[in-house]
């Protein structure tokens, strides 16, 4: 099986010196460490951007080019971890209830006016537009560290090591309205297109059949960037690659997610997602 990895990890942002974050740039490198060691990854195969490498047409440009090899039959397996920000942006597809998608911060986050400028933010309809060119025979495997939405913060949470939300609130042009409770999804990689005239599709369509998703939270909650061991880390990255590592590929996705959960469970009030067909869940990973 051909393969590429793609590990983004950004703790510096060009335009948001106060944005900063610690872990995000160890998760991509633990990632793609993963990736070789254990899942079967030839350095080759393997693309790491972080920091200044990771603006968004880098990443949309690693992105495209594995989607292209992927229908030219080059990739049977394409796997995307992404560290970083997460945010919000105004809904122009039509299939947001709350009139909000959600979008993820590359280096060169920028505003336009009184708005993220959409040339400097990815937003999860360009995720999902790109993802669902693959041939149905290609598996894709996304892992999000990022934050959702900018409620279910932990106020315990603090200190001089404490966990940091992976959020930035959106700019106020942004804001449609008040911002609603989302309900309980991750990124819907394979929603339906919106039709013209017609009610809003929701956006927890059921994943394709080779899609899987790994969320650090769910949409409600924040991801933590926090300090494990001497160094920081993304809190689900973390405890993922701690997991496999020890389990040592020999487990399902879904008891992985489950000892992930139960790693979390009681220091960190996140709770990790793993968004799959039932036959991929009980499937161990690809090596």
């Amino acid at each position: 099986m051909t393969k590429k990895a793609i590990c983004v990890g950004i703790n510096k942002f060009a335009n948001y010196p106060q944005f900063a974050l610690n872990g995000c740039v160890n998760d991509a490198k633990d990632m793609a460490s993963l990736c070789k060691s254990l899942l079967g990854f030839k350095a080759s195969e393997v693309t790491v951007l972080t920091d200044a490498q990771a603006t968004k047409a880098n990443i949309m440009a690693q992105l495209k080019a594995a989607v292209a090899a992927a229908k030219a039959g080059k990739i049977q397996y394409l796997l995307f971890s992404l560290s970083s920000h997460g945010t919000q942006m105004a809904d122009k597809g039509g299939d947001e209830p709350d009139g909000m998608d959600e979008a993820f911060v590359p280096y060169d986050i920028a505003q336009k006016g009184s708005m993220w400028d959409p040339a400097r933010i990815i937003s999860d309809d360009e995720f999902h537009d790109l993802f669902q060119q693959l041939p149905e025979s290609v598996l894709l495997e996304v892992y999000l560290d990022t934050c959702h939405s900018g409620s279910g913060l932990r106020g315990a949470e603090f200190g001089l090591n404490a966990p940091r939300p992976r959020y930035v609130a959106p700019p106020a042009g942004e804001l449609q309205g008040p911002v609603k409770q989302h309900v309980v999804r991750g990124f819907a990689i394979d929603r339906p297109a919106p039709k013209a005239k017609a009610k809003a599709a929701p956006k927890d369509a059921t994943s394709a059949q080779h899609h899987i998703l790994w969320t650090g939270c769910k949409a409600n909650q924040t991801s933590a960037d926090a300090y494990f061991n001497g160094r920081y880390s993304g809190a689900f990255t973390y405890c993922f690659v701690k997991t496999m590592l020890a389990t040592q590929n020999k487990l399902s996705r879904k008891a992985v997610i489950d000892k992930v959960r139960a790693e979390l469970k009681g220091k960190f009030s996140q709770v990790p997602q793993l968004e799959s067909n039932a036959s991929n869940r009980q499937t161990a990973f690809a090596n």
